[in-house]
């Protein structure tokens, strides 16, 4: 691989030539193994990126308007019976449905076991907060899903960059020992690729850290709103009525 690195291709003197060396077709044609590893990485890590990206942009708008719709439809519908049956029939990622069908099984269940030493040990309303907290906390879970993805990109991606960089730099050297001589056409093409890594890599980085910092503010206010979901259904089901009608 060195040795491959002390063949100085021939710049032609001219300036055109070195710019030209320098340049995105060049690099790929003659960049070596570290070269590739560095720049398949960073591709992987992008495409990583774009992923979770849409996935959670697709999700928050889908979120953004079903949320509503289903407290309202759980509040107006004047049946309990109907208003649980309207919330089996939301689909399986929709958040506020999963947590009020968590506290009509948890009512439920405390009901059908009365007498039981269940019951003794948990009252109703200690019964239905334990379900409701751990279903809030699962949804709380799956909002989060690829944000760890996307942190992870955007602290490393820079640092993959620069390992490219730091690579061109050092075969730039290892081309101007062998030449004798530190002309721009000796080393046009190693400082092109260094340059080029860390543009890469800072590309990968930038939207990976928008999109986190995006997502996770996003993601805290669909929180607010599943915990005062969660707080209107404790009241609901632990004594039988909602508190503080006309919430929503």
């Amino acid at each position: 691989m060195l040795q491959e690195t002390t063949n100085v291709p021939a710049a032609g003197g001219s300036n055109a030539a070195a710019l030209q060396q320098m340049g995105f077709a060049d690099m790929i044609q003659h960049m070596d193994a570290v070269g590739w590893v560095v720049l398949i990485t960073l591709l992987i890590m992008s495409a990583m990126s774009i992923y979770w990206i849409i996935f959670n942009a697709i999700k928050h708008a889908r979120l953004r308007g079903s949320s509503d719709r289903v407290i309202n439809t759980f509040w107006e519908t004047q049946n309990a019976q109907d208003a649980i049956r309207s919330m089996e029939e939301e689909r399986r990622s929709e958040p506020f449905s999963k947590v009020a069908l968590d506290a009509a099984q948890a009512a439920a269940h405390h009901q059908r076991h009365e007498g039981s030493r269940l019951v003794e040990s948990l009252n109703r309303s200690e019964f239905v907060d334990r379900a409701l907290r751990q279903g809030v906390t699962r949804e709380s879970l799956k909002l989060e899903a690829g944000l760890t993805v996307l942190a992870t990109v955007g602290a490393t991606a820079p640092f993959v960059g620069l390992l490219g960089t730091v690579w061109g730099i050092y075969r730039a050297l290892i081309r101007i020992g062998a030449s004798g001589q530190a002309d721009i056409g000796a080393v046009a093409g190693p400082v092109g690729e260094a340059l080029i890594m860390t543009a890469i890599g800072l590309g990968v980085a930038i939207p990976a850290v928008l999109g986190y910092n995006f997502f996770v503010r996003l993601n805290r206010g669909v929180n607010n709103k599943l915990d005062t979901f969660a707080h209107d259904l404790h009241d609901f089901f632990a004594t039988g009525s909602r508190v503080g009608e006309q919430k929503h």
